[in-house]
């Protein structure tokens, strides 16, 4: 039987250095492991989250329902997404309207997430939005600011002052009506009113709602197109909409049946005038189709040609 070699001297500089490779190898392990993992999971929900045209028809739904919902505001929406995880997301900038050549102060960004499963967190402004605009939109339909108050607020101011109003009609337009009607008094319904709902926000639709839908190439004249209300847009946008984005719309104050009454309808209760003159706001009270104007804003624009 052959003998057992001895066993060499415990040496315990030697069994703790042993043992700290052997850790740190074991540590190195785990979070290389980790990393990889992680990696895995983040491009994985990436690449799930983005497939097909996520991502751009999160940003003209959201983007675009976001408009709706905020329409006191000039919104700015950034490229989108942002991924996690968890999550897609992108960011959107609002700031208040003012006069054409005013410019209020102060801008907020805000972000507009959705989750694995594609629903989206409430989002601030909408009726919350304490601005003079919207609560002008909130009194359209109501008996607040008759055509005589309005023409009292008016005569106590400066003609030349720039003003941001609410156009109200005593009966809804057609699109043709109101192309006519703005190109009559040399007015832009820049942001149209398709709905009556006093005391609530009512839909509204701008030009630059949806800039998928924009042709800045085409060239030519794109006054009637800016200023008249943009139904066909509209239309086309409300036609994107499918049955389970109802639930995101609801975060927005929105909802499809609304909306799909609206664009069906097409109809202008009133517009958002940017563009007229103190002057001009009395020249259109003494059309029989103006119920009234709910004066927004004013400011002295240095640019404005005078008579």
């Amino acid at each position: 039987m052959p003998e057992m070699p001895d066993l060499p001297d415990f040496d315990p500089k030697r069994t703790r250095r042993a043992v700290r490779r052997g850790l740190f190898r074991t540590v190195a392990i785990v979070l290389a492991v980790l990393a990889l993992l992680t990696v895995a999971a983040t491009e994985g929900s990436s690449l799930l989250q983005t497939r097909g045209d996520r991502e751009a028809r999160m940003q003209a739904v959201l983007g675009t329902a976001f408009k709706i919902y905020s329409p006191a505001y000039t919104v700015t929406i950034d490229s989108c997404c942002q991924t996690t995880p968890a999550s897609m997301s992108f960011e959107v900038v609002a700031r208040p309207m003012g006069p054409v050549g005013a410019w209020p102060a102060g801008s907020e960004s805000y972000t507009i997430s959705q989750d694995l499963f594609g629903r989206v967190r409430r989002l601030p402004l909408g009726h919350t939005a304490n601005t003079r605009l919207s609560q002008s939109l909130l009194n359209l339909g109501t008996r607040l600011t008759t055509k005589d108050e309005a023409r009292a607020v008016l005569a106590r101011l400066p003609a030349d002052l720039s003003a941001l109003a609410v156009v109200e009609f005593e009966q809804p337009l057609g699109e043709a009506d109101l192309k006519a009607f703005v190109k009559r008094y040399r007015s832009c319904a820049e942001q149209v009113v398709y709905e009556r709902r006093p005391g609530s926000l009512p839909i509204t639709w701008g030009f630059d709602y949806w800039t998928d839908a924009l042709d800045l190439g085409k060239g030519g004249d794109m006054t009637e197109e800016v200023c008249g209300g943009s139904l066909p847009q509209f239309r086309d946008w409300v036609g994107l909409l499918r049955d389970h984005d109802n639930a995101n719309l609801r975060s927005f104050d929105l909802s499809l049946d609304r909306l799909r009454k609206a664009a069906e309808a097409g109809l202008a209760h009133g517009y958002v005038d940017q563009l007229s003159s103190v002057r001009e706001l009395r020249e259109l009270l003494k059309d029989p189709k103006v119920r009234t104007v709910r004066l927004a804003g004013v400011t002295f624009d240095l640019d404005r040609p005078r008579p």
